[in-house]
């Protein structure tokens, strides 16, 4: 499956992309994971947003690519990554990370990306030039620890 990406800040987003990102968060983080928390907090309005737009037009990844200053002072960051069902497990989140590191790398040159990672993803995180910083911490339930992007190199693709 092709994916086409499109990345837009709040204003640009329709109601209809703003309807599907939010239902799909919704899906992933809250219901799949069995997580109860607040995904509208306040950054949307601030970030750019990575979708990932199947052939049909259907929403089918995401990432939020958030500027200096607004999880990190010193950093510009990457979260509520996330694969549809449909695509899990075909490379595709692969992509859209590398999709997301290149549009921050970007839009905002010479600055460190940090993220906040569940741990089981440690390793993906790590084959994309992150590397752990400090130890896990509990976020919502869940264990994450937060990673540093070191280098553009990757692991090869199998």
């Amino acid at each position: 499956m092709d994916i086409n990406y499109q990345l837009k800040v709040f204003e640009e987003l329709s109601l209809r992309d703003l309807y599907s990102i939010l239902k799909l968060r919704q899906e992933v983080f809250i219901v799949e994971q069995d997580c109860v928390y607040l995904d509208c907090d306040d950054k949307d309005m601030e970030a750019y947003h990575l979708l990932g737009l199947s052939e049909s037009g259907e929403l089918v990844s995401y990432s939020r690519i958030l500027p200096p200053g607004l999880s990190y002072d010193d950093a510009a960051s990457i979260g509520r990554v996330l694969t549809g069902k449909s695509t899990r497990g075909s490379g595709k989140g692969h992509d859209l990370m590398k999709v997301s590191l290149m549009y921050c790398q970007l839009l905002f040159e010479d600055v460190a990306i940090r993220i906040s990672a569940q741990c089981y993803l440690i390793e993906f995180y790590s084959s994309l030039g992150f590397e752990t910083v400090g130890e896990s911490y509990l976020e919502d339930g869940i264990p994450h620890i937060e990673m540093v992007f070191i280098s553009g190199e990757e692991e090869s693709d199998s």
